[in-house]
C-alpha cells in the first residue's frame, strides 16, 4: 500500500509494455476476502513483507495461519506461493506457518534456492548490504 512503490511499479509496467497486470492498492486480506474468487489464483508472490521485528508486534505480520487459510482458498490446485524475507526469525515463522497449512506443501525440504525469476527488490538489496541472508519459500497447493 506504499504509494511511491505503487508508482514505481506502474512506471515499470509501462516501460515494459505489459498488458496483463492489475494493480490494487489496498489491504491484501480485504482484497482476498472481497475481490478474488475461490480457486482463481495461479500463483502468489510475497516478497519481503514487513517483518515487524519487535516481539510485541509479531501479531501484525502478514504470514499468519488465518491469512494462509484464506490465501490457499483463493489459489487453484497446483498454484504456488513464493515468499521470501531477510529476517531469519520471520523466515522460521513463515516456514512453520506455511508447513502447518493443510492445503499447501513445500516444494523442497526447508528453504528453496532463490529462483532466477525472482527480481531483486530494494528491500533485498538493503538486507544484503546489512549482511542478512535472504530465505525463499515455495509452497504448492495440493
Amino acid at each position: 500500500m506504499h504509494t511511491p512503490g505503487v508508482g514505481s511499479l506502474l512506471k515499470r509496467v509501462a516501460e515494459l509494455h505489459l498488458e496483463n497486470v492489475r494493480v490494487i492498492q489496498h489491504d491484501a486480506v480485504e482484497v482476498l476476502q472481497h475481490m478474488i474468487p475461490h480457486a482463481a489464483l495461479d500463483g502468489v508472490h510475497i516478497f519481503f513483507p514487513d517483518p515487524w521485528p519487535k516481539k510485541r508486534h509479531h501479531k501484525r505480520r502478514l504470514i499468519q495461519p488465518p491469512f494462509l487459510a484464506l490465501l490457499a482458498s483463493r489459489m487453484k490446485r497446483e498454484a504456488t506461493v513464493h515468499a521470501c524475507t531477510d529476517w531469519e526469525d520471520y523466515a522460521q515463522q513463515m516456514l512453520e506457518v506455511l508447513s502447518a497449512e493443510p492445503l499447501l506443501e513445500n516444494t523442497v525440504s526447508g528453504y528453496a534456492d532463490r529462483p532466477h525469476t525472482r527480481p531483486q527488490t530494494k528491500f533485498e538489496g538493503r538486507g544484503l548490504e546489512l549482511g542478512h541472508r535472504v530465505l525463499d519459500l515455495v509452497f504448492r497447493k495440493i
